[in-house]
């Protein structure tokens, strides 16, 4: 396979990030009661800087440009966790950042990106709509445009967080990945079949928010007509031409889950692990307590959990 994000640019990535980042923990999920097949680890983004695993391709980013280039500031479009991921990035730089977010990103959200110094602008009902006004005003302004899924060093920060999944857990069969513009699953995939060919990777989308599932089946990239899930970092309406085509070299399905498999999913993260996590970052445990995966006796999976928060779901 030639992966167009190669295991060069992610280990190069590990290095540019550093201690910006935490190496978050790989946990086994042990005494689980009416489990399903499969024993579970799971990988937790959650506790990451700002959350999420965003920080990491956010911060590869701003670190691999000239520091000239990114002196105006920095400006971006965010269903909410890549937002906070370059708020922090430009803290790190010291530069200003400029977020445009859509109507349905929680007001619970906005203070986090003041606490990290950033500047909020509501645009549009959806990423694409606020993604548009970003790049507009970065064109106007000069300022240094961050894409949230769709930029090969994003992609890099973001596959970091396979090769540790494989340094902790190299026993590992099945990593489930959630799936909004497929960055995350771009980077991890890109890093686990580079290391490990055999280790299925599977890729998690809302049933709301089909994304990739449907480019996948079309051939190409689609636009969604409508989005319908609450999960709305996983919520884009089109995803990319990179990512795609990562995604079809090295992912081998995509599966849907329902908003109300994941709030399952959230809930028992929280009452079987103690686990925080949103919709979102509760996606990867909903298709595999839903049997949405196959899973062998005895297979090993690992669950992403790539984004903190409870809020409605306990």
């Amino acid at each position: 396979m030639l992966f167009m994000v190669d295991l060069t640019e992610i280990r190069a990535a590990r290095e540019r990030l550093g201690e910006h980042v935490r190496r978050t923990p790989l946990v086994r999920a042990l005494g689980l009661r009416n489990a399903p097949s499969g024993r579970l680890s799971l990988k937790l983004e959650s506790l990451q800087v700002t959350g999420s695993f965003k920080a990491r391709g956010a911060t590869n980013k701003v670190l691999s440009l000239p520091p000239e280039q990114v002196q105006r500031g920095l400006v971006t479009a965010s269903g909410g966790n890549h937002g906070l991921g370059v708020a922090y990035a430009g803290w790190l730089a010291k530069v200003p950042v400029r977020i445009f977010l859509p109507s349905n990103v929680p007001q619970s959200k906005i203070a986090r990106f003041e606490t990290w110094g950033a500047e909020v602008v509501r645009e549009g009902s959806v990423w694409d709509e606020a993604d548009l006004a970003a790049r507009q005003v970065a064109e106007r302004h000069g300022l240094t445009y961050v894409h949230a899924f769709a930029d090969p060093a994003v992609v890099a920060g973001q596959g970091t967080i396979g090769l540790e999944i494989l340094e902790d857990a190299p026993e590992t069969d099945l990593v489930l990945v959630a799936i909004g513009g497929g960055g995350l699953i771009s980077g991890v995939a890109s890093a686990v079949k580079s290391l490990a060919p055999g280790v299925r990777v599977i890729g998690v989308e809302p049933v709301g928010a089909p994304t990739l599932y449907e480019s996948l089946r079309a051939g190409a990239v689609v636009e969604l007509e409508r989005i319908t899930t609450a999960a709305n970092t996983l919520a884009p309406r089109r995803s990319a031409e990179l990512n795609l085509r990562i995604i079809k070299e090295t992912v081998e399905e995509i599966v849907l889950v329902t908003d109300e498999e994941m709030r399952e999913a959230a809930r028992w993260l929280w009452l079987e692990l103690g686990i925080a996590a949103e919709l979102s970052g509760a996606a990867s445990v909903a298709a595999w307590l839903s049997g949405k995966v196959r899973v062998g006796e005895g297979e090993s999976v690992c669950g992403l959990v790539c984004g903190a928060g409870n809020e409605g779901v306990v």
